[in-house]
């Protein structure tokens, strides 16, 4: 049962921010000490790259099946169950001592992640309304966008000056804490209607058509990108996708929902959501490239990207304001320009050090930026316009884009990267890689002009759509 009494609290918000954090503490601050963890641990630069995204991965590949249980069993026991994850996993990273903890961590961590992601939206989608709700989510956004800001910076100050193991240390301890903070908040969970079997055939067949996409990406240069191993793979992966398709179509209780892809505006937050978590590989070789070609150390890399900590926390509230004054387009459309144009600076590796660094400061400036102004509208355009039985389901949907886009996303630039460092030209490698996530931003903003109407986010549209089910909210309101 719902409470229909309760009142989400502050308390609530800030357990949930905790929660998300977690993610951000194992995940992001990984991308700041490549160099720290490879020496350490003896592992090659390969298969930490495969262990960077494996979290992402797993994420990604189990959120939608894992918000279609917090709706079903309880959205609060699954964040618990989430978080529990969370410190397992990280124990893992604590006492790693080869490559074996390390890829077993990550891939707990990333189902940590598919639990957490999808059943705190919900939660906060059944707990607040209207102006609360676009507040609490920008607090969500601070979690989770902000987060890879301060993840960052503060993975590099740890491993630096007391190890990176600790960083996970660190991450257990906010598992911890928001546990206790979420203790009083009640269960909600969706009544069902009628029995419904979990989708075990669906999660089956994208479970292995996601690793074999990226198994492709990560090592597909290792293998040979024209070896019988790589184009079977490929093969097996655009079979696995159409299969995949072809099962899920239709079905009554399917791992993916594609009616919920009816609605354009969820769409359109969707791909953008996607594509605007695939820059995050702007992060790895960014911070690879300057501690390797550059000489910095961990917490210099995370010093450079300090104004993207700061601009995405600031602008996230920014984000939430315009959404209530001019709708979600403007500040997704503005937010992805902003956010290309940053990336873009930090592809000038030619520049001479001192030239370079004040360039990639003001370029992390305006991709926090760009960023913190997308991601509440964005959010809040995903989940306002969704029936409340469906809000698990279509959070971990929209989640899985941003775990699938984040890891795919690091997966292409760092391959990227180190294909091209063979060569011997460094800062070539590093401008590909950090070029390639421009792309990532244009495409995004070509799906928010696309998809996205002018009038998603008016109060009068949101109230048309939740009565109408899938309604897209420009044919319902007849204008774009």
């Amino acid at each position: 049962m719902v409470s229909t009494s309760y009142q989400g609290t502050n308390k609530m918000i800030t357990g949930i921010v905790f929660g998300v954090i977690t993610f951000w503490l194992f995940a992001q601050s990984m991308v700041n000490v490549v160099p720290a963890i490879q020496e350490d641990l003896g592992i090659s630069l390969g298969v930490l790259n495969i262990a960077i995204s494996l979290t992402a991965l797993f994420s990604g590949i189990f959120v939608v099946a894992a918000g279609g249980l917090a709706d079903k069993f309880g959205r609060k026991k699954m964040t618990y169950f989430g978080l529990f994850l969370s410190i397992i996993g990280s124990l893992c990273l604590v006492f790693a001592n080869g490559a074996a903890l390390l890829i077993i961590g990550r891939i707990i961590q990333g189902l940590s992640a598919a639990c957490i992601m999808p059943a705190t939206i919900a939660l906060m989608r059944t707990y607040f309304e209207g102006a609360a709700r676009q507040r609490a989510l920008s607090y969500w956004s601070i979690g989770s966008w902000g987060g890879s800001g301060v993840c960052s910076f503060a993975g590099g100050a740890i491993a630096t000056s007391m190890g990176w193991r600790w960083i996970f240390v660190f991450s257990i301890v906010f598992a911890l804490l928001a546990m206790f903070l979420l203790k009083d908040t009640p269960e909600s969970k969706v009544i069902q209607k009628d029995s419904s079997r979990f989708d075990v055939t669906g999660l089956v067949v994208f479970v292995f058509t996601m690793i074999g996409l990226n198994v492709v990406i990560t090592r597909g240069a290792d293998f040979g990108w024209t070896s019988p191993l790589t184009i079977g793979l490929i093969a097996a992966t655009v079979i696995g996708m159409l299969f995949f398709i072809k099962i899920e179509t239709g079905k009554l209780h399917a791992l993916i929902d594609f009616n919920l892809f009816k609605n354009k505006s969820y769409t359109g937050a969707t791909i953008s959501n996607f594509l605007l978590n695939a820059v995050g590989g702007t992060l790895v070789v960014a911070n690879t490239y300057v501690q390797v070609a550059r000489g910095f150390t961990a917490f210099q890399s995370g010093m450079l990207s300090i104004g993207y900590l700061v601009s995405v926390l600031i602008m996230i509230r920014v984000g939430e304001k315009m959404l209530q004054n001019v709708g979600a387009r403007l500040p997704m459309i503005i937010g992805s320009v902003l956010t290309a144009i940053g990336i873009g600076t930090m592809a000038l590796t030619f520049l001479p050090d001192t030239a370079y660094i004040i360039i990639v400061f003001v370029g992390f400036i305006l991709f926090g930026t760009g960023l913190g102004m997308y991601a509440t509208p964005s959010t809040d355009t995903a989940v306002s316009s969704i029936p409340e039985d469906k809000v698990g389901s279509a959070s971990g949907i929209y989640k899985m884009a941003s775990a699938l886009g984040g890891s795919f996303g690091v997966a292409i630039s760092a391959a990227i990267y180190g294909t091209m460092t063979l060569s011997g030209n460094i800062e070539r490698a590093a401008s590909a890689g950090i070029i390639a996530n421009v792309i990532f931003a244009v495409l995004a903003l070509a799906a928010i002009m696309v998809l996205i109407p002018k009038a998603a986010n008016e109060p009068v549209v949101q109230k048309a759509v939740v009565n109408k089910g899938y309604t897209d909210p420009a044919n319902d309101s007849g204008r774009m």
